[in-house]
Parts: structure tokens; C-alpha cells; sequence
């Protein structure tokens, strides 16, 4: 009889260390998994990131001439963005906007990091610790004025200038190439700057 309890007690002793194991082996799973995806950053089918990308002449400030509409950046108008060198290499990434409804301005403060070389305007930009997205320079003009912006995927699309506007003719250019790579432009917010 003692024998019996004894070995009962071992089999549940197991059967708890079993959902501990089980328990641990999921965690560790789970963990992993978010952790490749937090560095996992995409460029969409078809777009391609400029070359000969000049880190230096694209810091300062952007201001943002329309988007896709998102969950960060609702209600928001007079929306800048301002990129700034820090010493580790990385880019600081400054974004403010006036919300309109809420008539207050909000901030988001991020870091931006290539993901090849520096000569290519592929960079991962975080807001969230750990978390990156995709920032894609797909066009831009030879004096950097100009900016069209993809994310990870056809969600997120960006037209930025140096100026509060952007000529008609660069913004047809750059709405045309969008559409051809399957952006549907028509979804775009074009931001009050004035």
C-alpha cells in the first residue's frame, strides 16, 4: 500500500512536471517567434528602395503632404517629421501632429536603422522597443525635397516634402508610381499643413 502511494505521488509529481515542460517549450516558442518577427521588415512586391541613398541630405525636417489613414496618426494634420543623427549611428525619428479633435499636439518619438547598406533607402523604424516597420524610400528627387514612402506592405504609403506642398507635377509622378505597384491611391489623407 505504501509502494502504491508512493508511486501515484511520482506519477502526479510527472504529469506536473510534463505541463510545466509543456508550458516552458510554449513559452520559449512564443518568445521566439516574436522576436524574429519584432526585426522582420518588408519592402512591398515590385517596390524598390533608392540607391545611392545620402543619409545626411534626407536628415531635417518633412512634412507630410497625405498618407494612409492609421490608428497612430488619426485626426492628425500640420503633420511633420523630423530625422536627426544620434551617436550610435542610429537615426531619431520625431514625429508631431495636432490632433483635431482632441486640439492638442501629440508626439511619437522613435529610431530609425538601415537594413543593408546605408546607401539604400531601406531603413526599420521603431516606436515600441524591439518592434520594427519598414520605412522605404522608393523616390526621391536628386535635391531631396521630395519624398514618396512606402511601409511593409500597401497599408502605409507616405508623399513628404521639405515644404508645406508639393508641385502638382511631383505628385502626379509620384501618385502614378504608387498605383503601378498597386496602391490605391483614392484611400489617401492629404494633410492640412496650413
Amino acid at each position: 500500500m505504501v509502494h502504491r502511494r508512493l508511486f501515484n505521488g511520482s506519477l502526479r509529481t510527472m504529469k506536473y512536471k510534463k505541463e510545466y515542460v509543456a508550458y516552458g517549450l510554449a513559452g520559449v516558442a512564443i518568445t521566439t517567434m516574436l522576436l524574429s518577427l519584432s526585426s522582420c521588415v518588408s519592402i512591398p512586391k515590385g517596390a524598390v528602395a533608392v540607391n545611392g541613398f545620402q543619409k545626411d541630405k534626407y536628415l531635417g525636417t518633412w512634412y507630410e503632404i497625405a498618407r494612409f489613414d492609421f490608428k497612430f496618426e488619426k485626426n492628425l494634420d500640420h503633420v511633420t517629421a523630423t530625422y536627426s543623427l544620434l551617436d550610435d549611428n542610429t537615426i531619431r525619428v520625431d514625429n508631431k501632429g495636432y490632433d483635431t479633435k482632441q486640439k492638442k499636439w501629440k508626439e511619437s518619438v522613435g529610431k530609425a536603422k538601415f537594413v543593408n547598406d546605408a546607401t539604400e533607402g531601406r531603413l526599420k523604424v521603431s516606436f515600441f522597443g524591439p518592434f520594427y516597420s519598414g520605412y522605404n524610400v522608393i523616390e526621391l528627387d536628386a535635391e531631396y525635397k521630395y519624398a514618396l514612402i512606402a511601409g511593409n506592405n500597401h497599408n502605409y504609403l507616405w508623399l513628404l516634402s521639405r515644404e508645406k506642398t508639393m508641385p502638382d507635377a511631383v505628385k502626379q509622378t509620384y501618385l502614378a508610381k504608387a498605383q503601378a505597384l498597386g496602391y490605391d491611391t483614392s484611400k489617401l489623407i492629404w494633410t492640412k499643413q496650413n
